[in-house]
C-alpha cells in the first residue's frame, strides 16, 4: 500500500506543473467575447481544483510527520469559507446549496487546513448530484459530545463496497465510482486520511434518493470559553 500511495504522489508532482501552465495560459488571454472569457474562467477553474486536488495528495505523505497541529477550529467559519469558494461553481453549473447550522458548540479540535480540504471535496462530490429539482444541503450539528458536518446530495446511490469502505470510517485507497462518473473517489480517499489523522469519525449513509457525506469532530475543551 505504501509503493502505491508513493505512485500517486509521484504522479501527483508531475502532474503539477503542467496545471499550474494550463492555469497561466489561462490568465494571460486578452480580452475575449462573453463565449471566450466563459471558457477561459472554465479553464481557471478546472485547474485551480486538480492543483488544490495535487496538493492535498502531496500532504498526505506529510502526515506521517506530524506536521498538522491540532488545535481550536470555528468549524462554522470553515464551512463558510468552502462555500464561498465553490459558489462560483454552483452558480456556474446552475446549481443551489442549502446550509443551515444547529451547533452549539462552535470550537471542535481539528486542523483548520486539513478539514478545509474534507469539506471542500465532500461538497464539491456533493456539487455534480445536485440538479435543477434538488439542492446540495451543508448541514451542521450537534451529536453528543461532537459535531457532525453532513452533505448531502440527490444523485445516484453510492455503490455499496464505497460505502461499505466509508462505513468502517477509511477508504483504502482511490477508486472510480461507477454510477457517480463525475464523482471523485480520489476526493474520498484524501476526506478520509485527513480525518483520521484528526481522530474524526468519517462515513456515509445511503438514502433512497441520494448520499450523505459526514465528518465527525471532537468538540475543543476550549468551547466553554467562548460560549
Amino acid at each position: 500500500m505504501e509503493k502505491e500511495v508513493d505512485g500517486i504522489l509521484v504522479a501527483a508532482h508531475e502532474l503539477k506543473a503542467p496545471l499550474a501552465v494550463l492555469r497561466q495560459l489561462a490568465l494571460s488571454f486578452d480580452e475575449m467575447d462573453v463565449k471566450g472569457e466563459h471558457i477561459r474562467s472554465e479553464m481557471i477553474s478546472v485547474s485551480e481544483r486538480a492543483i488544490k486536488q495535487v496538493n492535498d495528495l502531496a500532504k498526505i505523505r506529510r502526515l506521517e510527520d506530524g506536521l498538522f497541529t491540532m488545535e481550536p477550529v470555528a468549524v462554522r467559519e470553515v464551512c463558510d469559507a468552502v462555500s464561498r469558494e465553490l459558489e462560483y461553481l454552483f452558480h456556474y453549473n446552475r446549481r443551489d446549496l442549502y446550509i443551515k447550522y444547529t451547533n452549539r458548540s462552535r470550537l471542535v479540535t481539528a486542523n483548520r487546513d486539513l478539514l478545509y480540504s474534507v469539506i471542500y471535496n465532500f461538497l464539491l462530490n456533493a456539487m455534480h448530484y445536485s440538479g435543477d429539482e434538488t439542492r446540495a444541503e451543508l448541514i451542521v450539528r450537534d451529536v453528543r459530545d461532537k459535531v457532525k458536518v453532513i452533505i448531502r446530495d440527490y444523485g445516484p446511490s453510492l455503490p455499496i463496497d464505497v460505502w461499505r469502505e466509508m462505513k468502517r470510517g477509511f477508504v483504502a485507497k482511490p477508486t472510480s465510482i461507477a454510477m457517480r462518473p463525475g464523482s471523485s473517489g480520489l476526493g474520498l480517499y484524501i476526506a478520509s486520511k485527513f480525518s483520521r489523522y484528526m481522530n474524526a469519525g468519517v462515513g456515509a449513509v445511503r438514502h433512497h434518493d441520494g448520499t450523505s457525506f459526514y465528518v465527525e469532530l471532537p468538540i475543543s475543551r476550549q468551547a466553554s470559553l467562548f460560549e
